[in-house]
């Protein structure tokens, strides 16, 4: 039994002289952690690597140009190196795991963006390409070559015979001067021959009368271009008068085609953008032309303007009232940046990129785009040519640097969210000082924001401290991060007084020890 009890105090003995070891190790390790009075472990001489810059990992939104003491913390700057994970956000990833989520990659490349516009128009005359026969005098049609609307003429086609009274009476002047003789008759003749012009007769039927030496009363009307016939005014027997339109000829040549542009898409349509038709009456065939003129007119009822396109009509395939699929091209001569549609991802208020980088790196880039089509995507800001983005696998990619937490996310998480919504986190400990609209507070360990013991600076509540709250004592302490990187106090209170240990491990700060009675 004495045996026993002599085993059981050297084993006490033992553990205890072992457990001072270990507490005395972990002192020693915590002051070369963090040394009396705050001051910064110094940066390792010759590691040959040059911070970027310092941040507070507790703001680390707040960059800084050089070392010092933390404006938010009672704690030192940490320097941040190139390629280290937090610096831009970026994420890497192995070639097997880049294999097994399948990912895709592209060049951004420089080219003229299509303008990737669809819509549909009807086929109509070129009001451009028209002519107009009409009687040059009174008269009578004897005879009716052409005699239905949309018959189609070829130029020089006859298309009335018409018998002209006036014209008798002209002629027979003209050669009874030529047969006089004399030496004024010369005059005589000019006149008479002013007098057939001003009857409507035509140079080459004056030159028919001085040819053949009889009269022609009778004149045969041609077409003077190919086409159709539009619109049909004469009819055999039919008294005209002078200047009486008789046919109406539309060319086919070329034709015009009226597409409806819709009103939020018509900044992309331009005169003299090229397009393409095609017609479900024509499979297969294509006809080319481009953009006349976009009328500035805006339809109340469709909300779409009126884009007037010339078409070549080799053929004349195309006729009037046709249905048409106008595709229109941008005829603009600048290049710009190009990448697939896919590549970009569309959160409501910002366009992202992931960006693919040498070692299996991969960094979401903010970018600004303009205009699309043809699946492809205007990058007007972000990006530059020859750099390699991500097509397909992108999302997970920006989850896994959105957890990283860049620099832009969190601002943005930040300026969106509401303080109200912000969590709160509980702390207590010793009002070291009270400013105007801060107070310093000697605070024990906060878990969860996972910070150790530490005096710091928070800013007051809106309605200020209460008045039972003074330096010196000790309380306990609800805070909420701010937009700015600080943290605000929502609630405070004063504690039973209880003794304060000295954390030599925690570089001399005070905070409050665990009161009696509450759980460890």
């Amino acid at each position: 039994m004495k045996n026993k009890n002599t085993f059981a105090a050297i084993a006490a003995i033992a553990i205890a002289a072992g457990g001072n070891g270990v507490y005395r190790l972990g002192v020693h390790q915590g002051m070369q952690t963090m040394p009396a009075g705050g001051d910064a472990p110094p940066v390792a001489a010759g590691n040959g690597r040059q911070p970027l810059y310092w941040h507070d990992p507790m703001v680390p939104g707040q960059k800084f140009d050089k070392p010092g003491k933390s404006p938010f913390m009672d704690m030192q700057l940490v320097p941040v190196y190139a390629g280290a994970d937090s610096d831009d956000g970026s994420v890497i990833v192995s070639p097997r795991v880049q294999q097994n989520l399948g990912i895709r990659t592209a060049i951004v490349t420089a080219g003229r963006l299509p303008s990737g516009v669809v819509t549909v128009g009807s086929v109509a005359y070129n009001d451009r390409d028209v002519a107009l026969v009409q009687a040059r005098s009174n008269g009578f049609i004897e005879r009716l070559y052409v005699r239905a609307a949309l018959d189609t003429v070829k130029q020089g086609q006859p298309l009335a015979e018409l018998y002209v009274p006036d014209w008798i009476a002209a002629q027979e002047e003209f050669l009874a001067a030529r047969r006089m003789q004399g030496g004024d008759t010369a005059s005589l003749v000019d006149g008479a021959r002013q007098r057939m012009r001003l009857a409507g007769m035509t140079d080459g039927q004056i030159r028919l009368v001085e040819s053949s030496g009889k009269v022609h009363p009778r004149i045969t009307i041609s077409a003077p271009v190919s086409g159709v016939v539009a619109e049909l005014g004469a009819r055999e027997g039919m008294t005209v008068a002078s200047g009486a339109q008789l046919f109406r000829l539309n060319g086919l040549s070329t034709v015009w085609v009226n597409a409806d542009v819709p009103e939020n898409v018509a900044a992309k349509v331009h005169p003299g953008d090229a397009v393409e038709a095609r017609s479900p009456a024509l499979p297969g065939s294509v006809f080319k032309g481009k953009v006349g003129a976009v009328l500035p007119e805006v339809s109340a009822a469709t909300r779409t303007l009126k884009a007037r396109i010339e078409l070549a009509n080799t053929g004349g395939q195309l006729v009037p009232g046709m249905f048409a699929t106008i595709t229109f091209t941008s005829s603009r001569d600048t290049d710009v940046l190009l990448v697939p549609s896919e590549a970009v991802i569309q959160t409501g208020t910002r366009s992202v990129v992931v960006l693919a980088q040498d070692g299996g790196k991969f960094q979401p880039i903010d970018v600004e785009v303009g205009g699309e089509g043809n699946g492809l995507t205007e990058i007007r800001k972000g990006l530059t040519a020859g750099q390699k983005i991500v097509l397909s696998g992108q999302f997970l990619l920006d989850s896994e640097a959105s957890l990283k937490g860049t620099t832009t996310r969190m601002g943005d998480a930040q300026s969106s969210g509401s303080p109200q919504d912000a969590p709160l986190h509980h702390g207590q400990g010793k009002v070291e000082r009270i400013d105007k609209d801060e107070v310093t507070i000697s605070h024990g360990p906060i878990a969860t924001l996972q910070w150790r013991a530490m005096t710091m600076g928070f800013k007051t509540p809106p309605a200020g401290l209460p008045r039972n709250v003074d330096v010196g004592d000790r309380v306990a302490f609800d805070i909420k991060p701010r937009q700015d990187g600080t943290f605000e106090i929502v609630a405070i209170s004063p504690v039973a007084d209880a003794p304060v240990v000295n954390d030599k491990a925690m570089g001399g700060m005070k905070m409050p020890a665990v009161p009696t009675g509450a759980k460890k």
